[in-house]
C-alpha cells in the first residue's frame, strides 16, 4: 500500500465475541472511486463505521489494525475530529434530521468542516442538486425519498471531505433517482473528492469504481481493478446475476429449461 489517500491496514473489529473483521486491508488513492462489494452480514457497514470512528455506538470495537489519511491515523481519533481530518459518510437509510429544514441540516454538516469554507460548500451542494436550494426551508422529512437522499450526501460533505464514505446510497430508489444518484457521484469524484462506496447495485457500483474489493464474512476475498473483477465469472454469477451457460446447459438437461434461459 502506497500510504497515499485512504488506507485501512489489517482492520479487525468484534462485536463482543462476534468478529465482524478479519484482518482487512485496502487502499482509496486520491482522486478514486472505490466499491467493496458483499453480501448482507458481510461486514460493509462495519467498515464504514470503523473508519469514520462511529462503531463503538453501535456495540463494536476495533481489536486489530489501523486506519490512516495520507499517513494520519484516524483510528485514535473521535469522530468529530475524523470529519474534520477530512472523512465523511453518508450512513444507510439517509437519516436526515427530519423534524429541520434543509438548511438547518446542512448547517449540522459544516459543524465539523472548516468554517472559512462554508459558504463555499453551500455553493457547492446548491450547485450538484439545485432543489436542496429551492427547499431550503421546508422539513427534511417531508422531502421525497430520492430528494432525502441527496440531502443526506449535500450533509456530508458540508464539511468538505477528501474522502467520501457512501452506504447504499441508492437503496429504496426507484432505477431513474439511482442512477441521478450515481451520475452525481461522478460529479463529486471529478470536483477532486474520494469515494469509497457500499452499494447493493454491484452492476452500477463496478462501473462508478476504478477498483473493487469483495468481503466475504468479514474478510476481502477478491481485490482488483473494477473492469476486471466486472469480467470475473465469479463476481458475475454470485453479484451480478449472470448464469454460467455451461452450467445453465448441464441443468436443463438434467432438470429443463432453467429459469434463466426463459427469460433470455
Amino acid at each position: 500500500m502506497t500510504g497515499s489517500g485512504l488506507v485501512v491496514r489489517d482492520l479487525s473489529v468484534g462485536y463482543g465475541p462476534v468478529r465482524a473483521l478479519r484482518r482487512v486491508s485496502l487502499e482509496v488513492p486520491e482522486g478514486a472511486v472505490v466499491t467493496v462489494l458483499g453480501g448482507n452480514g458481510a461486514g460493509k457497514t462495519t467498515l464504514l463505521r470503523a473508519i469514520s470512528r462511529t462503531l463503538s455506538f453501535h456495540g463494536g470495537t476495533v481489536t486489530g489494525g489501523d486506519v490512516q489519511l495520507a499517513g494520519r491515523r484516524l483510528d485514535r481519533l473521535p469522530p468529530d475530529r475524523v470529519v474534520a481530518a477530512g472523512v465523511s459518510q453518508v450512513p444507510e437509510g439517509r437519516r436526515v434530521f427530519a423534524r429541520m429544514t434543509v438548511a438547518d441540516n446542512l448547517r449540522a454538516g459544516a459543524l465539523g468542516g472548516n468554517r472559512r469554507n462554508r459558504g463555499e460548500s453551500l455553493a457547492r451542494v446548491h450547485g450538484l442538486f439545485p432543489v436542496l436550494a429551492e427547499r431550503a426551508h421546508q422539513r427534511a422529512g417531508l422531502l421525497s425519498g430520492g430528494e432525502q437522499q441527496m440531502l443526506a450526501v449535500a450533509r456530508a460533505l458540508m464539511a468538505g471531505p477528501r474522502v467520501l464514505l457512501l452506504d447504499e446510497p441508492s437503496l429504496g430508489l426507484a432505477p431513474l433517482m439511482a442512477q441521478r444518484i450515481a451520475d452525481t457521484i461522478r460529479e463529486i469524484n471529478a470536483q477532486g473528492t474520494s469515494v469509497l462506496l457500499i452499494e447493493q447495485n454491484a452492476a452500477l457500483a463496478l462501473r462508478l469504481a476504478t477498483h473493487a474489493y469483495v468481503l466475504e464474512v468479514g474478510e476481502v476475498t477478491l481485490s482488483g481493478p473494477a473492469a476486471d473483477l466486472a469480467a470475473s465469472d465469479e463476481v458475475r454469477r454470485r453479484y451480478l446475476g449472470v448464469v454460467d451457460e455451461d452450467a445453465a446447459a448441464d441443468a436443463e438437461q438434467a432438470t429443463g429449461p432453467t429459469l434463466a434461459r426463459w427469460e433470455g
